[in-house]
């Protein structure tokens, strides 16, 4: 077990209780009295009332001082009562000593036959009217504390142990030396309280102040010291004992240059720690009860830093730590005697103590349920074991820590957190994504080629627009000179029927914009197929009548019968109608549909069209491409035949730059997302468009327009005879 160090208190500096009129304490009548009357002034309490009560034969009173300052908080008549903050460790093991104690007294038989020890003991927070509450409380019994009358019951009251300051223990001292109770405290050292005629029932077993006085003088007789400071807190206590300090140290050859004292005025401390600054003695001793305000204290360490500071036994240590750091204090020797196992299991058993939670979090800087006492906390403590998260953070415990030790860290992806120190962060919906701070969910943002506020949009709407006029003028071209001859040596009705298949396709990229619907995920995707095929069709139908009109040129050939619209008709139908099949079959089966697509860009919902089947939609494309193949072959094959207006090698040009545009297409169409991909698709269909468009017919429209001289029988024939010349 141990015995912790004779501490003294820093609490508010209140007027010391003087009972000069007797009281006596009588028994408990349940007849109306006093005590009952409505004009009974009832005595304040703290906040919270810190107390350890075991009933028993014989009760033993405890006033301890665990916590160290007591503030004012007003409540709802318009006062203000005590609360409790800022506890130490070594007072609450006092308390848990006591009762371990009287529970090891009460299992051993044979010291205590037949007599059951109990304990009522307070924590009054040294303050010394809530210590003459707490005395009261113990003296009156359960129930509210009635001076004069003890309502206990069974149970006789011993005496009491505490307090540890003698500001607290003076007034305890006054009111037990009133009702006859012996009273033994543990730490007051005020010699007021040795007078035996004042104080007939006191006892103490704290340290003398003579023994201090006498080993500080040789403290610093032994360091060689001969011209100190001494400096203490004002008040009768401090003024007497500094008084009898200075005549000890002058007894071991020393001198003091003068004796400061702290009243608590800002400006006058200010004066007296200037002149300690200016003085020329190096060592500051202070003395007395410690500095009852913080203000106090971080004043006189800005002030006299640069001085060496001998501290006594009565102050804090964890308070010189952080304050004083480096200077000498006296520490008080701990005696340990058996049971000490015993008593770390007994602390270590402890539950449910409220006074312990509040303990526990001021030693690790953390903050309880209670926010005005937090607010207390956050005012006295210089720091927390770590800075509160802010919202869009959560706190990341750290190994082997205090649960209020703990880093910061920032909500995953997808997460949000909109409260301070949120100990998880909080998942947004499937279709909503945090903010940039993370602190709450909003909506995500659409991602589709939107005809509002889209630039590639807008783009590709005037390209497709400007390609339809295009087309729309060389049709009307064509249409014009329909009789000519470079326009009928080439089968007319194929060229208005490629022609046509080139307008549908610009106006198919309509379907590819704007928000995706269910209807045109279905459209977009067959239109241009089939438009395509017809097209690519056409173009095959020409280059396999250039083929049979050269062969039906020799004389007898079996091949003039297959001249004339009839097979590039039969041709056009037979392989649109099978890419017709294809898109009938892939809308059957499984039709492409809109798709919401909220994990693949995070933040963003991409409204795409899904195919519905892969094997339906490379299927067209793969139709398409074997047609484009199959035409690209035949045409060069056939550039160089005789003919009128041979088509071949623009033909051939043509589906070499469609076959580019689409085997290119293919893995910029796997590799992107989104609109990007349907960007993809617009640009294919725009560029094959437009190069069949300029392949096929400018040159054509060339020689309409510009050189109408060629665009004559006599002109094609001559051409015809010259190259059967060569």
């Amino acid at each position: 077990m141990t015995i912790g160090s004779p501490y003294v208190n820093n609490c508010f500096n209140t007027k010391i209780l003087e009972l000069s009129d007797p009281i006596w304490v009588t028994a408990c009548s349940t007849e109306p009295s006093g005590s009952d009357s409505p004009c009974r002034i009832d005595l304040s309490k703290p906040k919270y009332e810190y107390k350890y009560i075991q009933d028993g034969d014989i009760i033993i009173g405890g006033v301890f001082s665990v916590n160290c300052e007591v503030y004012k908080i007003p409540d709802n008549k318009w006062k203000y009562i005590p609360l409790c903050v800022n506890p130490i460790l070594d007072r609450y093991l006092e308390i848990q000593a006591l009762i371990l104690t009287v529970d090891e007294l009460n299992k051993a038989p044979d010291l205590l036959p037949n007599v059951t020890l109990g304990y009522h003991v307070y924590d009054s927070c040294g303050d010394p009217n809530l210590a003459i509450g707490s005395v009261l409380q113990i003296l009156s019994g359960p129930g509210e504390p009635v001076p004069n009358y003890s309502c206990r019951g069974e149970g006789e009251i011993a005496g009491f142990i505490g307090d540890r300051s003698s500001l607290t223990s003076l007034p305890i001292a006054q009111l037990l030396g009133t009702y006859g109770y012996p009273q033994i405290s543990y730490g007051a050292t005020d010699p007021v309280l040795n007078d035996r005629v004042q104080y007939p029932y006191y006892f103490t077993t704290g340290p003398k102040d003579y023994i201090q006085h006498v080993a500080i003088a040789e403290l610093v007789e032994r360091l060689g010291w001969t011209w100190v400071i001494i400096l203490a807190a004002s008040g009768d206590y401090g003024e007497r004992e500094t008084k009898s300090l200075r005549k000890e140290i002058t007894k071991h050859g020393a001198y003091v240059d003068f004796i400061g004292t702290l009243t608590q005025d800002r400006n006058t401390d200010r004066e007296t720690l200037e002149r300690i600054q200016m003085s020329s003695a190096e060592v500051v001793i202070l003395y007395g009860e410690q500095f009852q305000t913080n203000a106090l204290s971080v004043l006189v360490e800005e002030m006299i830093k640069d001085k060496t500071l001998l501290v006594p036994v009565t102050w804090f240590p964890s308070y010189l730590e952080s304050l004083f750091n480096g200077s000498l204090r006296f520490e008080e020797k701990i005696v340990e005697f058996g049971y000490t196992t015993k008593f770390t299991a007994h602390v270590l058993a402890i539950e449910d103590d409220v006074l312990l939670k509040d303990l526990l979090a001021t030693v690790s800087y953390c903050l309880t349920q209670d926010e005005e006492k937090d607010k207390f906390f956050q005012r006295t403590l210089k720091s927390q074991c770590s800075a509160n998260c802010p919202p869009g953070y959560r706190k990341l415990l750290r190994q082997r820590a205090p649960p209020c030790c703990y880093d910061c860290a920032r909500c995953s992806e997808g997460e949000i957190s909109n409260a301070t120190d949120a100990e998880n962060c909080l998942k947004c919906g499937d279709y909503e994504w945090p903010n940039q701070e993370k602190t709450q969910c909003i909506k995500k943002q659409n991602e589709f080629l939107s005809y509002r506020d889209d630039s590639l949009t807008v783009a590709f709407i005037l390209l497709s627009l400007m390609f339809f006029l295009i087309a729309a003028v060389i049709l009307g071209i064509f249409i014009s000179y329909r009789d000519t001859p470079i326009v009928r040596a080439n089968n007319r009705s194929l060229s208005f029927l490629l022609l046509v298949s080139i307008k549908l396709s610009f106006l198919s990229v309509f379907l590819f914009l704007g928000r995706p619907v269910d209807i045109t995920c279905m459209l977009r995707i067959i239109t241009f197929g089939i438009t395509f095929s017809i097209a690519v069709s056409s173009l095959l139908a020409k280059t396999i009548m250039v083929c049979v009109a050269f062969k039906a040129t020799k004389p007898g050939s079996s091949w003039r019968k297959w001249l004339g619209v009839k097979l590039s008709n039969s041709v056009v139908l037979f392989c649109s109608s099978i890419q017709i099949i294809i898109c009938m079959t892939w809308l059957a089966i499984s039709p492409p549909f809109q798709e919401l697509d909220i994990h693949t860009s995070p933040g963003t919902i991409i409204i795409q069209c899904n195919e519905g089947s892969a094997i339906g939609f490379y299927s067209v494309i793969g139709y398409m491409g074997l047609l484009a193949a199959v035409s690209f072959v035949l045409a060069f094959l056939a550039r160089s035949l005789p003919d009128s207006f041979n088509e071949a090698k623009y033909i051939t040009f043509s589906m070499l730059l469609f076959c580019s545009v689409w085997i290119t297409m293919i893995p910029a169409y796997l590799s992107t997302k989104g609109k990007n991909t349907v960007c993809v698709e617009i640009f294919a269909i725009l560029t094959s468009s437009a190069g069949l468009l300029a392949c096929i017919f400018l040159p054509k429209c060339y020689i309409i327009l510009l050189k109408p001289e060629m665009n004559t029988k006599q002109y094609l024939l001559g051409n015809n005879k010259e190259a059967n010349k060569d």
